[in-house]
């Protein structure tokens, strides 16, 4: 009998670390994700923690915010249309509340 395939998290469920928000559209192209910035908590894919120092920033959903582009682990562009984003994101001032919603 054949083993089930495992199911793996969504990849944006594994980003942490130092993260450079872009807000240009014209450098989209150089990023790895397009989020949407949610509101509401219900609606976010995942709940992020901002961390002030970039070494507790070490589990899904816990960004720091990187200074610029060449210094961050992942690049992604904040969008202002939820449509054209790949996962919304709720930015919580709870540090335990971060993670993965998937």
């Amino acid at each position: 009998m054949p083993e089930k395939p495992t199911v793996l998290p969504p990849d944006f469920c594994r980003i942490y670390g130092s993260v450079y928000f872009e807000r240009d559209p014209r450098k989209q192209a150089g990023t790895q994700f397009t989020i949407y910035e949610e509101t509401e908590e219900a609606f976010a894919n995942l709940v992020v923690y901002k961390e002030d120092n970039k070494l507790f920033a070490d589990a899904p959903g816990l960004w720091y915010p990187a200074p610029n582009r060449d210094f961050a682990d992942f690049v992604v562009f904040v969008s202002p249309n939820r449509n054209l984003a790949d996962f919304g994101v709720y930015f919580t001032k709870i540090r335990s509340f971060a993670g993965c919603k998937e």
